[in-house]
């Protein structure tokens, strides 16, 4: 993957830049200890990771990804300052990491982008106009996820969408109540069809078939309203051929 590395301390560019080096998955393509440069180069230029400090003089990580235009790479943060953590994660954000950077940290968050990158290659290659019908890869036409003390079935082609609420998943499905159930995003993405089901925001999993429109950054399925994440964004558009 491609990579540019933005900090206004270059001690801490060479300290990324090394551990970038280390591992063969990641190419640098540039470095900025100017902000503004670096917009102008994204603004310019495919670039699949960023990783950004957030404190900087002229403007700021946080500012810096607000003001990108068209297709918005994955952004990993890296600051000394724990307060910006959560409008990074609001900005959907990969991951924050804190510094001094431990390089386990690291390689997990590279390797989280990695994974984002194939999922997104994956539903990028499956063709709209298939997913819009009543075919599916699975065998069967319906799950079992275990919610309290039962294991519950659902019809595959009901389900509207999935929301993530810390450790569990709230499935909404047209023909009954909202299902707790004590899973994570993988478990549940492994049980459907990938052609019908995709993931639009860190918290958000929608079925194709289900979506009402399109609203500027918001999936609209009935009246009900689904943010698309900044870092979800190209790949939602291009599964969803828009």
């Amino acid at each position: 993957m491609k990579c540019i590395i933005i900090d206004d301390e270059p001690l801490a560019i060479d300290i990324i830049e090394s551990y970038c080096q280390t591992l063969s998955k990641i190419e640098v393509i540039s470095t900025f200890t100017n902000a503004l440069e670096a917009l102008d180069f994204l603004n310019n230029n495919t670039i699949d990771l960023v990783f950004s400090d957030i404190e900087m003089p002229n403007i700021s990580g946080i500012e810096l990804i607000k003001s990108l235009e068209g297709k918005v790479p994955y952004f990993i943060f890296t600051t000394a300052y724990t307060e910006y953590a959560l409008e990074g994660f609001d900005l959907n954000a990969v991951d924050y990491l804190l510094k001094p950077i431990p390089f386990p940290r690291f390689i997990k968050a590279v390797n989280r982008v990695a994974e984002m990158m194939r999922l997104s290659n994956i539903n990028a290659s499956i063709n709209f106009s298939s997913a819009t019908g009543e075919t599916s890869s699975h065998e069967d036409d319906f799950i079992f996820v275990k919610s309290e003390y039962e294991n519950l079935k659902i019809d595959i082609k009901k389900i509207k969408h999935i929301q993530g609420l810390k450790d569990y998943l709230k499935i909404h499905s047209e023909d009954s109540k909202p299902i707790l159930t004590l899973m994570s995003f993988k478990e549940i993405q492994s049980k459907l069809p990938e052609n019908t089901f995709i993931r639009v925001h860190r918290s958000f999993i929608v079925n194709v078939n289900k979506i009402s429109s399109i609203q500027k950054n918001r999936i609209i399925i009935k009246d009900e309203r689904i943010p698309i994440g900044e870092s979800y964004k190209s790949m939602v558009y291009s599964r969803l051929n828009i």
